[in-house]
């Protein structure tokens, strides 16, 4: 099985280690020119690049906090498509601002979705998903250290472990009834779980 990493910062970089340590053959990677994915690459010997455009065919496309949409002739090029991982409970806050949007609204409970690509935002069919709670007192940054990117990296590899055993991938079809979508939240008004602003600048979301 043949695999390409598309991706950024630590939860690129996780994977791509989780991988190698299974010894699943990592044909490639595409960095974004993301400092830390491009030296978690280097030290597993991998093949990289900095754009998507780079992707030789393979068997599967892994997009690991992958902001940027992929066309359908980049996904055709992995014969069982790209596997993406969403910090949320898919359909529930589509878009990239996900973690923010689910602080701000107040929510309880939130999780994560890995999910296979296709042509609409975050709208593929749901592999498998996860739930955590959040904190009153948590940030985007925290919950997403604490919980969603570990979370990401545990769901992405029993996919792979699934597609490397059964040679297919189980899914099902997102329920657009439950939908929903929120823009980009606004930077110079990041708030935290109490809708205070913080003014700081959250990294590695």
């Amino acid at each position: 099985m043949h695999v390409v990493i598309v991706g950024q910062k630590w939860l690129a970089a996780a994977v791509l280690q989780a991988c190698h340590a299974k010894h699943y053959t990592i044909s490639a990677v595409a960095t974004g020119g993301d400092d830390t994915f491009r030296r978690a690459a280097h030290a597993a010997g991998v093949l990289h690049g900095e754009t998507v455009t780079q992707i030789p065919a393979c068997d599967l496309i892994v997009a690991a906090h992958l902001h940027d949409y992929l066309p359908a002739a980049i996904r055709a090029r992995a014969r069982h498509g790209v596997l993406a991982y969403h910090p949320s409970l898919l359909p529930r806050h589509r878009g990239r601002d996900a973690v923010r949007w689910a602080i701000h609204m107040r929510e309880a409970v939130t999780g994560g979705t890995v999910y296979l690509m296709d042509d609409g935002t975050d709208t593929g069919d749901i592999v498998a998903q996860d739930w955590c709670h959040i904190r009153p007192d948590d940030t985007p940054e925290s919950l997403w250290r604490r919980e969603l990117a570990p979370m990401g990296v545990r769901l992405i590899m029993a996919a792979l472990d699934t597609l490397h055993t059964d040679g297919a991938l189980p899914h099902r079809a997102q329920d657009d009834a439950l939908a929903t979508f929120e823009p980009a939240f606004p930077r110079h008004k990041i708030a935290d779980a109490r809708g205070v602003n913080r003014g700081s600048k959250l990294r590695g979301i």
